[in-house]
This record gives C-alpha cells, structure tokens and sequence, in this order.
C-alpha cells in the first residue's frame, strides 16, 4: 500500500512540475554562427547544394559545432528537449557534454559569464539545464553540440515567464574554416572551442566551418567558402590537417579560387600548434616540423602573389610548459584558453588593418 501511494505521489508530483514549464521552439529565438543559409536549421553547409563531400566530412557538416541560440527571458529554470539523429560520435577525449550537450552563458555587466552545461544524459527526454535563478529578465547565449546532429530543439521556460528572440549580440562576419583544433575536439564543453572564446572575449562574430581531420584545403571547401559574400573577413587553421606535400600541392589553387569569387576579403591563415605527440616520437615531430615549415614558404608565396592574404605564424599558442595536452594531439580546455589568450591580440592587429574593429 506504501508503494502505491509513494507511486501515486511521484505521478502527480511529477505532473505538476510538468505543468509548470512551457516549452517553445528555438527556431522561434535567434539562431547565430552559420556562415550561409540552410534549409535544414541545424546544419552548417546545405549538403543539398553543395557536393564533393566525403561521408565523414558531410556528417560532421550537418553537426552544430559553433551554433547558438540567443534570446531573452526572465525565466528562473531552463529546460531543453533536443531530438538528434542517429549518429553518435565516439571521440575517446571528448566528453558528452562537449560532443552532444549544450552550453548556456548569461550577459552580466557586459561579459558573458558561463551559468550551465549538460547533455541529455539519455536522448529523447527533456531535461533542465540550470534551475533556482531569480526571475529578472536576462540575455541568454545557449551554444549547440559541437559533434551531433541536432534535428529539432525545444527550450522550456516558467509557464508564466517570458522567451522572445536577442538580436545578434555580436559585431562583423567572420568566417572560421578549420581541423578538430577549430572544431573543439577534447573541450569539456561547446562554448570552449578558442573561436568561441575569442567570440565571447571581442564581440566579433565567428562562423565555424570547422571539420575535424578534414580541414585539408579541398577546392569544395574553397567554392563553399567563396559563396560567402558577406563576410567581412576569414581565418584558416588550414595547416594541422594536410601534411606538407599537400600543403604545397593545394595551398595556392585553394586561395585562387577563393579570390576567383571574393577578391578584396581578407584571408588570415594561421600556423597550426605544437602537439605534444612531438615530445619523444621523432617521426610524428619530423611530420609536424614539415608541415610548418612547407607553411612558412607556401604563404611566402602566396603574399607574394595575392593581395589581402596574412599569415599568424606564432609559436606556443598553448604555452610552453607542455601541460596542456588531453591526447597527445589536442589541447585541454587550459590549452584551448591559452590558445585563444595568444592568438587573440594576433587577430585584432590583422583585422584592425582591414578596417575591422
């Protein structure tokens, strides 16, 4: 008899806690990061446009890395039920939360301050994301998985609180093409990646086309980019994935045929970091120390040839005390912080000499 009663308790109690969320569709707030349109909202690239892809680069298109909602509400919880594909990524450095959970961040005094992160723990159910907050109206910025295929998404507030869209809270386009480095590959959650940091840190405003080991100059990448007109600038971590022949091979074709579409954008490319893979195996270092170097003479080459091309070629973006590795190839969340800490003055002096501030 206990047992019924304590069931019947749950039912009800659970039921009226029910009752008091409501639950809006997020394509109804402010959907910011994707460099084009799509037809499909939580995708990257419309892959019904654009082909070439290989299998593995058209899934990782369709994923959210780098996608975020922002809106206002003067809710006290926050209550997501996400519905994804069937694809699940099966990274062994990256936890859950990263690769298919969400990140909130709240404006407070001007900054973005991080107020909650978590994935569903089991798909298909709602679930909250931060409870016990006062009920002033806020400016929310929620970031999407960075490696899953989000199909729908609903936001639960308070029955009687409001939810209403936030106009992009950043300034400028730029758009960001790169490896799992530019993905967040191995951050502990989606707002960690450096161009988010950097995001939250400047103002500007990043489109990720991050596509983790296949950041390797391919010319469909380079006719996608090139579509993108209102771009004020773009930045290429274009030398972590391709090794140094391909580097030479594909390196000044690739900027053609961007420039063939986009003659006057600025295109930043970025020398790609130090792995800590490098420390003992000397064939893994001998590979890396060859990639950088063919990317030193091939933008020699290319600022030689282009107009508007600028190379960042700084040492130890994620420091020097070699203790910000989680896998030998990708930085922790301290090295993603410190890579964005360093990188970050670089960035603002190449585009504050294109007119971006």
């Amino acid at each position: 008899m206990k047992k019924l009663l304590l069931g019947i308790f749950v039912l009800l109690t659970g039921g009226f806690a029910g009752a008091q969320v409501r639950f809006v569709d997020a394509g109804e707030l402010t959907l910011i990061g994707k460099a084009l349109p799509t037809e499909h909202p939580y995708h990257r690239i419309d892959t019904a446009v654009y082909k070439g892809f290989t299998p593995t680069e058209n899934q990782q298109i369709r994923c959210s890395a780098g996608l975020a909602i922002v809106f206002r509400t003067n809710t006290s919880r926050l209550d997501l039920f996400p519905h994804y594909s069937s694809f699940v990524y099966r990274g062994g450095s990256t936890p859950r939360v990263a690769s298919e959970g969400f990140d909130l961040y709240i404006r407070q005094d001007g900054e973005w301050l991080y107020a909650a992160s978590r994935d569903s723990g089991k798909r298909g159910k709602s679930f909250t994301l931060i409870s016990g907050m006062d009920t002033s109206e806020k400016e929310c910025l929620l970031y999407l998985p960075n490696y899953s295929e989000l199909l729908s998404l609903q936001i639960g507030v308070d029955e009687g609180a409001s939810i209403t869209p936030l106009e992009n809270p950043f300034r400028h386009k730029i758009v960001i093409f790169g490896s799992s480095f530019t993905h967040g590959v191995s951050t502990s959650r989606a707002g960690m990646s450096y161009p988010m940091q950097i995001e939250r840190n400047t103002g500007l405003y990043f489109c990720s086309i991050a596509c983790s080991g296949n950041c390797k100059l391919q010319p469909y990448f380079a006719d996608y980019l090139g579509d993108v007109k209102d771009a004020d600038a773009m930045v290429f971590d274009g030398f972590s994935n391709p090794d140094a022949k391909m580097i030479r091979e594909r390196l000044i074709p690739f900027i053609a045929r961007i420039r063939e579409k986009l003659p006057t954008t600025p295109l930043i490319f970025v020398q790609t970091i130090y792995r800590e893979s490098c420390n003992f195996n000397l064939a893994v270092r001998a590979r890396e120390e060859a990639k950088q170097a063919a990317a030193r003479e091939m933008m020699a080459q290319a600022m030689r040839e282009f107009d508007g091309i600028y190379f960042i070629d700084k040492a130890n973006l994620t420091g020097t005390d070699h203790a910000t590795s989680a896998d030998g190839t990708h930085p922790s969340d301290l090295g993603y912080w410190r890579w964005a800490q360093n990188l970050q003055p670089e960035l603002l002096k190449v585009l504050r000499k294109c007119g971006i501030r």
